[in-house]
């Protein structure tokens, strides 16, 4: 039997909050920040259109297990419409189906805005990543294909308007859950206003639990890497960027441990809760030793049993 190879890269962990630059796409983004990092692997908390720029966090080794707490938290976006066109991809990238000469006043827009906060019906754009039998949305209808994609409810918690820099055009900010359109949003407000509409600019800047001062320019790591002379510089500057592994876990109680408990449960045994302040139950609850992330699990009548465990 031949042996198995050893993973390549560093088997570095923790989460990058990049801003990525308008045009690049979030594949693309994931494997320039893996190869700068030589990282062995890395993933990413909720994709973010080509076209769009801003918050794009990518986990890097065994950050990955914490990605879907990142893919739950709320996100805000600020993005631009503009009014009296409707395009296929309801953005700039497609060619213009629906026009109109009518611009909508403030009050008008002011008005509609209740209307798109709280849970809604929203159906995703054409051009998007939802699966149709199997298959891409995006695909069916670069190949020509009007699909059907049903309505989902999704939550806005905030949409206000910000400014009308002129008359053809709107800037908002929208915080939402997971899964909402922001396309969707520019698209269905322009019909409910009988003028259409689509997004000319869109930029998320928030992804709880990241904020926007947490954001790192892909120059300003690509400056970083070229400023560095010998390797190991150049991995010390670039890893001075990245936020701890259990930054994706604010919000969950955490429970310190001995670092005897930590190697129990590393072997995927229970260990018992201890301190004053330590929860008798909990859904959920993150583990660690000397400040590190152990475990990700539960606690239970006084005992925490691990899930996924870390640094094992």
């Amino acid at each position: 039997m031949g042996r198995r190879g050893r993973k390549m890269g560093r088997p570095i962990s923790g989460w990058l909050v990049l801003d990525k630059p308008a045009g690049m796409g979030s594949t693309e983004a994931v494997s320039k920040v893996k190869w700068l990092f030589s990282a062995q692997k890395a993933g990413h908390a909720g994709t973010l259109d080509p076209l769009a720029s801003g918050m794009l966090p990518i986990a890097l080794g065994d950050a990955t297990k914490t990605v879907p707490y990142v893919m739950e938290g709320a996100k805000v976006y600020r993005f631009t419409v503009s009014w009296g066109e409707e395009r296929s991809t309801d953005d700039l990238e497609g060619p213009v189906v629906r026009t109109s000469d009518k611009r909508p006043s403030e009050a008008e827009i002011q008005a509609l805005l209740p209307r798109y906060t709280g849970l809604i019906m929203q159906t995703p754009p054409q051009f998007s990543a939802v699966k149709i039998g199997g298959e891409r949305a995006y695909d069916l209808a670069r190949e020509g294909e009007t699909v059907e994609i049903a309505a989902r409810e999704v939550e806005i918690g905030r949409l206000d308007l910000l400014s009308i820099p002129e008359s053809g055009k709107a800037v908002f900010e929208v915080e939402c859950g997971k899964g909402t359109y922001v396309r969707s949003l520019a698209r269905d407000m322009g019909r409910d206003l009988g003028c259409f509409g689509h997004v000319a600019d869109l930029r998320r800047t928030e992804v709880y639990p990241f904020g926007e001062e947490q954001l790192v320019p892909l120059r300003k790591l690509e400056e970083a890497a070229e400023a560095a002379g010998e390797e190991r510089e150049r991995f010390s500057a670039l890893d001075a960027f990245l936020l701890n592994t259990a930054a994706a876990l604010d919000g969950l109680p955490e429970i310190a441990l001995s670092d005897d408990a930590a190697s129990r449960l590393r072997l995927g045994n229970p260990v018992i809760v201890r301190g004053r302040d330590a929860p008798l139950d909990a859904p959920e609850a993150w583990a660690s030793a000397r400040g590190r992330l152990v475990a990700i699990g539960f606690v239970e009548a006084g005992m925490f049993k691990p899930k996924r465990v870390f640094g094992v």
